[in-house]
């Protein structure tokens, strides 16, 4: 039998018994409703006016051998993306260092691998422990990794983990065919077991039913624990990608999705990621009232634009928004 929304207890403790008709319950309510369970849930654990700010840097770009249908980064496309090996560390440190300057509290590395080789660990522990001695957060993703290349980035101090679902395990084939969704589950418990924070989401507008976005988020948040951090992109579309030329997604779907991940995860930060270059300010602040308490700073997400820096200040005076990262909870 299906819940109805008027059985769905917001003020619950945190859970990871969730079920699908739930789930589908809440992206059916009107949007003010939905908005408003969320932003109430929004206040018990966070300050509602505070935005978390990450920066990303790609640290090797492109030749990745997946084939996800999304990036432009897999060797299979023509995307007309420049390949670059692994940056020097003292490059990455100066990015770091600009970012800290610009009001990131945490430094995001991302590299174009299916997983990284022992050697290519070694140099990023040398670029966690550097930005760790700014005095940032750090966080990584790299692909899947061995139980001691997990060590290895614990003992170095790394903070996050970047890992997403991307979509429904029913949707994934869909999208890629080179790494099964148990590999990705598989890699999240790794890492979660030696200590690591998880940071983890999944991308919309990849032509994915509304089931598809329910099923994702119910699968994060019947992890045995929630991320810490839940990623929620837009599809950037790039030319020369298997999803180029999809109609684009309705921006309410969008914001609808923060506000029931903001519900079944009330301690995570929601971060809005890629795609905030389309967005307009008024989306953005319809996902800011949605329960969204963190974003990519900076004018690129890897490979694809974000919007600048200075635009996204003036976006938080407007709204009374400041930037930091402590929670009540």
């Amino acid at each position: 039998m299906s819940a109805t929304p008027e059985q769905i207890n917001i003020a619950a403790p945190l859970r990871h018994d969730w079920q699908l008709a739930e789930v589908e319950a809440l992206f059916a309510l009107p949007f003010n409703d939905l908005l408003f369970k969320a932003q109430t849930v929004h206040r018990v654990y966070f300050d509602p006016n505070e935005i978390q700010v990450s920066s990303l840097l790609s640290i090797k770009t492109g030749s990745c051998s997946e084939d996800c249908g999304y990036c432009p980064q897999s060797a299979r496309y023509d995307s007309d993306l420049n390949p670059e090996a692994l940056m020097p560390v003292d490059a990455v440190l100066k990015a770091a260092q600009q970012a800290k300057q610009q009001g990131a509290s945490r430094f995001c590395m991302g590299a174009a691998w299916r997983s990284p080789k022992d050697r290519d660990i070694e140099r990023v522990v040398q670029m966690v422990q550097g930005v760790k001695a700014l005095g940032m957060e750090t966080c990584v993703t790299l692909g899947m990794l061995t139980d001691q290349q997990t060590q290895a980035l614990k003992e170095g101090g790394l903070d996050y983990y970047n890992h997403n679902l991307d979509t429904s395990e029913d949707y994934y084939s869909e999208v890629i065919t080179t790494r099964t969704y148990q590999d990705r589950l598989d890699t999240l418990e790794r890492v979660r077991d030696a200590g690591i924070n998880v940071c983890c989401g999944g991308i919309v507008g990849m032509g994915e039913s509304q089931v598809d976005r329910a099923k994702l988020l119910l699968e994060l948040a019947t992890l045995p624990k929630h991320p810490e951090s839940v990623p929620i992109n837009m599809l950037v579309q790039v030319e020369g990608t298997p999803l180029h030329g999809l109609d684009a997604l309705d921006p309410l779907v969008f914001v609808r999705t923060i506000a029931v991940a903001r519900i079944l995860m009330p301690k995570s930060r929601v971060r809005l990621s890629a795609g905030r270059k389309d967005m307009s300010d008024e989306m953005q602040a319809l996902c800011f009232l949605a329960g969204a308490n963190s974003l990519f700073y900076g004018d690129k997400l890897l490979t694809t634009d974000n919007p600048m820096t200075n635009h996204d200040q003036q976006l938080f005076e407007r709204l009374g928004v400041h930037m930091g990262g402590s929670s009540y909870a």
